[in-house]
């Protein structure tokens, strides 16, 4: 299933706002209708909808619809003829940020209205089972190394900047896609587009739901860098202040759900990407190393791929290369 990431997790500092959010509690009061969301004061179209029904909008309109998970049907277009334009999409989206979400009635056997978030979540999630044919790939890796060399970084860091697990991870899969760009790609129906930036998105918790904010250019950021960029974004993303080009345009995405005592998972690929990583809780486990039973911090991590991108033999190789860079850490420096 889909994941969610607290700040604590992410940002490696301990007490930040965004703690994974809470089970929505059975109201005792007698059941009431939950509060019908305000429209959205988008402006009218020069003409209304064809009467056969299409809703017209330009490619690129269309294009950021699908990524952000709207309905085109409920933006109303102001280009030519009533045609959605990509301002159209992105004025709707700003509105549907600011508009208060409805607080939904919870009571014993009755009914839960939909959030904004959680019914793009649905959209997104649905079209990604129902296009891309998935398949999943579970390896563990000994995070031992990782997590003393996370601590020696963090010692010498001057400026406050935290490295967390999922910054390791967030690195070690750029330099993993730098050897396998096939899985730094989207499908095109009748071609691959591989992509010649690594811009990576993780999941971050929501109080009704998650947000994939983008770190961009990740081949060109530092461990350093990486730690600094991921913690501004996601302190943003809790506040709301992010802007439209940093939760769009991931070309990979990764989902933690370490801070849930999670021993493995498997993510849902986010659309266009063609594959996402999924990382559980590290745990001191028992291994054999040679010969001899130790102590070790093992990772669960799992691979799912569009089999319309890449085969089982690519996605294990992929893996195994994570690996190495996570349980050979210095490589991460490089």
């Amino acid at each position: 299933g889909e994941s969610i990431h607290s700040l604590e997790e992410l940002t490696g500092r301990p007490g930040s706002a965004g703690e994974p959010p809470p089970a929505e509690a059975t109201q005792p009061a007698a059941p009431a209708p939950a509060p019908t969301p305000a429209p959205l004061n988008v402006p009218v179209a020069a003409s209304p909808t064809p009467p056969d029904g299409e809703v017209r909008a330009t490619p690129i309109a269309r294009r950021l619809a699908r990524e952000k998970g709207l309905d085109l049907a409920q933006i109303v277009g102001t280009g030519p003829g009533g045609r959605i334009t990509e301002a159209d999409v992105l004025g709707y989206e700003e509105q549907a940020k600011s508009a208060p979400p409805p607080t939904p009635a919870v009571t014993s056997g009755g009914r839960v209205e939909l959030s904004r978030m959680r019914r793009a979540i649905a959209r997104v999630t649905v079209q990604s089972k129902r296009e891309a044919p998935h398949f999943y790939i579970t390896s563990e890796i000994d995070m031992s190394e990782a997590m003393a060399f996370r601590r020696q970084v963090n010692d010498t860091l001057q400026d406050g900047t935290r490295v967390s697990v999922n910054d390791l991870v967030i690195r070690a899969a750029t330099r993993t896609l730098e050897t396998f760009p096939s899985f730094n790609a989207s499908f095109q129906e009748d071609y691959i587009q591989l992509h010649s930036e690594i811009n990576i998105g993780f999941a971050v918790a929501m109080e009704d739901g998650l947000i994939v904010p983008v770190l961009g250019n990740c081949g060109s950021k530092s461990l350093a860098e990486v730690a600094k960029a991921s913690s501004d974004l996601i302190e943003r993303a809790q506040r709301g202040t992010l802007r439209a080009e940093e939760y769009t345009g991931s070309t990979f995405s990764i989902s933690n759900m370490g801070m849930f005592d999670v021993d493995s998972f498997a993510a849902i690929i986010f659309p266009p990407n063609a594959a996402v990583l999924a990382v559980a809780t590290v745990k001191e486990q028992p291994v054999v190393r040679d010969g001899q039973i130790a102590i070790a911090q093992v990772m669960k991590a799992t691979i799912s791929v569009d089999h319309r991108v890449a085969d089982g033999a690519e996605g294990a190789q992929f893996l195994m290369e994570l690996k190495r860079h996570l349980e050979h850490p210095v490589s991460l420096l490089l």
